[in-house]
């Protein structure tokens, strides 16, 4: 095998583009990596699909009743559906943070929306697939980073980025810019206050011709939808702020405005993983293409929507925002043809730092290390898991929170910002997933392995102190 060496900000693909490598060698050369870790033929590529404060009943195949989403339950019909699968937070920029560099948010540089960027030490999940060989493309909503930071995608593994890179100017959706890599786009039907470029469509539109340009290449796309989040503050204005172009076939319904939006930004969700299923079909890239499909936190009550007008969170107790489970517990879905058996169902307890594992394993590497994230492929396969010890998160706004699960139970602290040692919160998710029965005081032995297991977790942070002292 040859040993490559490439210099600082370069990977394998762009390095042998120096040298004027074919993409013939450059597939030959990602076959052979591929055959040193099990795998036999090309690398699939990786579609990552993530839609914006998303409820774990928003979608049919979760329980939704009043309205469909037929292309999201095909997903899951021709896939594997997750029913223990997290978010990494409550909301969205360390939700993102742990997605792309697999910690968990005791361990993530970035814990909450405060517009802090990664840094340039961060090793993200594009890094690796970049180094792997694959073309990295993120579209739609960044977050963890803006202009002129270290934090920016071209900066932390994408080749190509095109959307949002501040997280609250994705709420517009009728922005008069967006940003193609570090270049600001003007959007000339959104200035003078028109409405006529819904970012949603612009945006997708452009992931679509990233794959189509991307067919002889291994790929990362990474599908960060805005939809269904609101523009809130619209909401606060016009009472609506669940922004689409019309209502669609909901225009009809008996119900408050702001719940026709958010069924058709719903709608809207689902018709583009068809048409992203229906591309890859076209192209003939279906059967090497692995995708996955979540949220990244709970259902949230903004812009004048009520999470409870559609039962966003089914069985669950809480919101976005909320450590109990409607807070975090996502929907996931993953399809990949002759790789994991369609219709199948796992209980395994997964969260959004274990994408990057998965993904290198998948790529044909091994996890990288000194990460919170285990892979779940052997879950996909069939095969063995090994099972986390536990999972925890820590929020600080709201006077901060901390939960862990391990096992059937889940722990939630309040309040630990004034009182790290505040009482602990304890449920056993397997009789009562709605977190509706305290029983701390029937399991003190359980409590205390909790309250050690919070301790063990935490490390301080001085961009997002969790408790009301210095950070050590």
């Amino acid at each position: 095998m040859v040993n490559w060496k490439y210099g600082k900000g370069m990977n394998r693909r762009t390095f042998l583009k120096t040298l004027g490598v074919g993409m013939g060698a450059m597939a030959l050369e990602m076959s052979l990596l591929g055959k040193l870790h099990g795998q036999q033929g090309p690398r699939p590529n990786i579609i990552y699909i993530l839609a914006d404060d998303l409820g774990y009943a928003d979608v049919g195949c979760y329980g939704q009743k009043t309205f469909k989403t037929p292309h999201i339950d095909r997903l899951a019909a021709e896939g594997m559906k997750f029913t223990d699968h997290y978010a990494g937070s409550t909301v969205c920029a360390p939700s993102r943070c742990t997605l792309m560099t697999g910690m968990h948010t005791g361990h993530a540089y970035i814990r909450g929306n405060n517009r802090v960027p990664l840094r340039r030490r961060d090793r993200t999940l594009a890094n690796v697939l970049q180094d792997a060989g694959y073309v990295t493309g993120l579209f739609g909503k960044w977050g963890l980073g803006e202009p002129e930071t270290t934090g920016i995608p071209n900066k932390q593994g994408f080749d190509q980025f095109f959307g949002y890179l501040n997280q609250h100017h994705a709420h517009d959706y009728y922005p008069v810019h967006l940003w193609d890599n570090t270049t600001r786009i003007w959007l000339s039907g959104n200035e003078v206050c028109q409405r006529k470029e819904y970012s949603h469509t612009v945006i997708f539109d452009r992931a679509l011709e990233f794959v189509k340009n991307n067919t002889e290449n291994p790929f990362f796309l990474y599908l960060a939808l805005t939809l269904p989040h609101a523009n809130d503050e619209r909401g606060r204005v016009t009472g609506d702020g669940m922004e689409v172009p019309d209502y669609g076939p909901f225009a009809g319904e008996d119900w408050p405005d702001q719940e026709k939006g958010f069924a058709e930004m719903v709608k809207m969700v689902d018709d583009s993983v068809g048409q992203l299923m229906a591309l890859l079909k076209q192209l003939e890239l279906d059967d090497n293409t692995v995708v996955m499909f979540t949220s990244d936190n709970g259902p949230h009550h903004e812009g004048g929507h009520d999470p409870d007008f559609f039962d966003d969170n089914g069985p669950l107790r809480g919101y976005k925002r909320d450590l109990y489970e409607g807070g975090i517990r996502v929907p996931m879905i993953v399809r990949w043809p002759g790789k994991v058996t369609p219709g199948t169902v796992t209980g395994h307890q997964s969260a959004f730092w274990d994408v990057m594992p998965t993904a290198a394993e998948i790529a044909g590497l091994p996890a990288p290390e000194h990460i919170d994230g285990m892979s779940f492929l052997p879950t996909l396969l069939g095969r063995k898991q090994r099972e986390h010890e536990y999972l925890y998160w820590e929020f600080a706004p709201q006077g901060g929170k901390q939960a862990v699960r391990t096992g059937d139970w889940k722990g939630v602290r309040l309040n630990v910002g004034k009182d790290p040692d505040s009482p602990i919160e304890l449920y056993n998710l397997r009789t009562d997933p709605g977190e509706t029965t305290n029983v701390a005081d029937q399991h003190p032995d359980i409590v205390r392995k909790i309250a050690g297991i919070m301790d063990e977790a935490h490390l301080d942070s001085q961009e997002f102190p969790l408790y009301d002292r210095p950070a050590g």
